[in-house]
């Protein structure tokens, strides 16, 4: 079953080619932390990534930089994914679904034994907090490049790391200390603790499995779906009930401990930007809390990890309220996500301190070396459609892929390129945009910049939210919870509001687009005969519609520089006006700005990606818009008669059937994506006229579902 690619030849040379490029263009000023080698400090020689993405990709970076040699492993669908690439050595070791490749623990076992890895690096997610895997990697002599058995097994039961912590002196949210073994149990332990409670896994993470209840029915909802979603993320539906502690902050401490007794807090991250309990945006540090706060969460955060022996990379969530009060919420014995943030702020290669604790060594530095240099952004790009619940799972080939690294303090960690595929089997992230600077307000400028020059194209992107994010009032101002997006966005994320100012200016490049590919389609390069295209024009009227609202616009031309008057106000653009770039740097008004035309039609019709969020414009000459008010209009479909998918996803169950007589708001089937599962509702009081799905069936965004009379 297995196949097996060993880089020879070119391959190498090619991979050996992409490493120096990526020490050029991400070294220390680009990715603000540092790998130091010192050759003499002998760890592996090889090492095996249980892993596929954007992790596996950044573990390989700093494996090279350590003379380390590398193995990946990937699924069938993943064989020319980048990781592979990257890897000196790599081997399948199954299909597209994890449970049978990348959680196919006996399929990796096979790949160690035949590459000789002498370590694994297990990522996060995945196998990363499975403690079987743990123990049949120290039953072969393998090393396990994460904490021992006993602390994976200790702090990945919700139940067990929470008495843990208690005897720890760690603060803890009240709630139930036990397994909850139904839904009617459910119901009676969270009227004891008092609504609103949390239900969530007690094997879980990442925010699967987790549901908040403000009252009984949503309680035995909450325990059905968050069971359900435990079961098929982490093979374990244990669920516990705790407080749920309202409008709170999610901060967590990256600690770092070694085999000798040593441990380290390497400072916070705030994680308080969320979606369905799943990070949107992190920053380090926070802009919440004050020297002494970070000081106890970080001690309390180093003393539950010497409870529990902990040696490697691991990091201590809390949950902390307006007055400060911190409570533990869970260790995630593992690399996170963000990361990253840390290693700007300190300078440190956290992947090169797990390599070194895992071969015993003693950390370097001591609590009094942490530093708190600069400030640092993460804005998690996604495969997503944010204006789908802040962000349901779109898939699709990337066919064109442009990261913004040309900016100075830009970093991005991602496993895919030009052409790669986003599928419906793995998490949809696309990469980790991470921005650096000074302070704060240079780190989200910075943000801001590199999200207007990230060329994604094929699959929709949630670049509109994040840009949202990072420019609101409430945001800039630090006054942020877990809460931000329901309470900013209560009728879910609509994109970027124009001002009035901001209109004007959206016409007018349209306009000035316009002229500019009007005037290029004009001219035959290397035709040495007379053109019988009459002489160019500087003046044009042209009719612009926006969001229903039609304008009239004079445009006059000197050069690369535009004059549009609107409504009386005249609007400078101008710019080298490249159509052929995915990049439109322009100047409006004395105002630089970076759009992207996504769409440019003979019909006059114009999409352009401007402060973040995709707009249609349609053009058109004066004469052209008189005579387009005699086209037809398509008639949009009646979707209070018919359900569709939101999202590609497989049905999990289906609860009606033909001639059924549903209630507006009846959940009919349940979707699963991405391992989250979603309720789909009734529109309307009718009754099932026909249904076209059944369970087990993979479906895609817009796909039919159930029809009703």
């Amino acid at each position: 079953m297995a196949a097996y690619r060993s880089t020879a030849g070119f391959q190498r040379v090619l991979h050996a080619v992409k490493h120096v490029c990526f020490k050029q263009r991400c070294g220390v000023i680009v990715c603000r932390y540092s790998t130091v080698y010192d050759p003499n400090e002998k760890t592996f020689d090889k090492i095996l990534i249980a892993n596929r993405g954007e992790i596996a990709c950044r573990v390989i970076k700093t494996c090279k930089k350590m003379g380390i040699r590398t193995v990946a492993v990937h699924s069938d669908v993943d064989s020319s994914a980048v990781h592979v690439k990257m890897a000196d050595e790599a081997m399948c070791v199954g299909p597209a679904p994890t449970s049978k490749s990348y959680l196919n623990m006996d399929a990796i076992m096979n790949a160690i034994k035949q590459t000789g890895a002498q370590a694994v690096h297990p990522g996060y997610g995945f196998l990363s907090e499975n403690k079987e895997f743990a123990k049949r990697l120290a039953a072969e002599g393998v090393t396990f490049i994460g904490p021992d058995t006993h602390a994976i097994q200790a702090m990945g039961d919700k139940i067990e790391s929470k008495l843990i912590a208690k005897a720890a002196k760690v603060n803890t949210i009240p709630g139930f200390d036990g397994v909850v073994k139904n839904a009617e149990e459910a119901v009676k332990i969270a009227g004891e603790i008092g609504y609103p409670v949390m239900i969530k896994a007690s094997a879980g993470g990442g925010g699967k499995g987790m549901r908040i209840a403000w009252n009984d029915e949503e309680t035995r909802e909450g325990f059905r779906f968050s069971s359900q979603e435990a079961a098929s993320s982490f093979g374990d539906d244990r669920l516990l009930i705790e407080k749920f502690i309202d409008n709170p902050r999610h901060i967590e401490i990256q600690v770092l401990a070694d085999k000798h007794g040593n441990a380290l807090w390497l400072n916070e991250r705030e994680c308080s930007i969320q979606r369905r309990n799943q990070k949107v945006v992190e920053e380090a540090p926070s802009t919440f809390l004050d020297p002494d706060t970070r000081r106890a969460m970080g001690e309390q955060a180093v003393s539950l990890a010497k409870a529990v022996k902990y040696s490697s990379a691991g990091t201590v969530e809390f949950l902390v309220d307006s007055k400060k009060n911190f409570y533990f919420l869970e260790m995630n014995t593992r690399l996170q996500v963000e990361h990253p943030i840390t290693e700007c702020i300190t300078g440190l290669d956290l992947v090169q301190q797990m390599i070194r604790i895992a071969k015993g060594y003693k950390l370097q530095h001591k609590q009094a070396d942490i530093p708190i240099n600069g400030w640092a952004i993460e804005s998690r790009v996604y495969a997503e459609d944010p204006y789908k619940s802040f962000g349901l799972p779109s898939i699709g080939r990337l066919s064109q892929y442009q990261e913004p690294l040309d900016l100075p303090n830009v970093r991005v960690d991602s496993g895919i390129q030009e052409g790669s595929d986003i599928s419906i089997y793995y998490d949809p992230m696309i990469s980790k945009l991470v921005t650096y600077g000074k302070t704060r307000e240079e780190a989200l400028k910075k943000m801001e910049d590199a999200l207007d020059n990230y060329v994604i194209r094929g699959v929709t992107h949630n670049i509109p939210l994040l840009r949202e994010i990072i420019v609101h009032p409430r945001f800039v101002s630090g006054d942020i919870s877990t809460k931000f997006l329901p309470e900013v966005y209560p009728d879910g994320f609509k994109g970027h509001m124009l001002t009035a100012g901001e209109r004007r200016e959206l016409l007018a490049t349209a306009a000035a687009l316009y002229v500019a590919a009007q005037l290029r389609s004009q001219k035959f390069l290397g035709d040495l005969r007379v053109s019988v295209v009459p002489a160019e024009s500087r003046q044009w009227e042209l009719c612009v519609e926006l969001d229903k609202g039609v304008h009239m616009l004079g445009v006059s031309r000197s050069g690369n520089n535009y004059t549009v008057e609107i409504d009386g106000e005249k609007v400078e653009v101008s710019g080298e006006w490249n159509l052929a770039s995915a990049l439109l740097p322009i100047t409006v008004n004395g105002t630089h700005r970076t759009l992207q035309c996504l769409l440019r039609t003979a019909a006059g019709e114009i999409t352009l990606q401007y402060l973040g969020t995709s707009f249609k414009v349609r053009v058109l000459s004066k004469l052209a818009a008189s005579l387009s008010k005699h086209m037809p209009e398509k008639v949009p479909e009646d979707t209070s008669s018919i359900l569709r998918s939101p999202m590609p996803g497989s049905v999990v169950a289906v609860s009606v059937k033909p001639g059924d007589n549903v209630a507006e708001g009846q959940e009919i089937c349940v979707i699963e994506a991405m391992k989250m599962q979603n309720s789909m509702t009734a529109a309307k009081t009718a009754k099932v006229k026909s249904v076209h799905c059944k369970a087990g069936d993979t479906v895609g965004e817009g796909d039919l579902l159930v029809e009703l009379e």
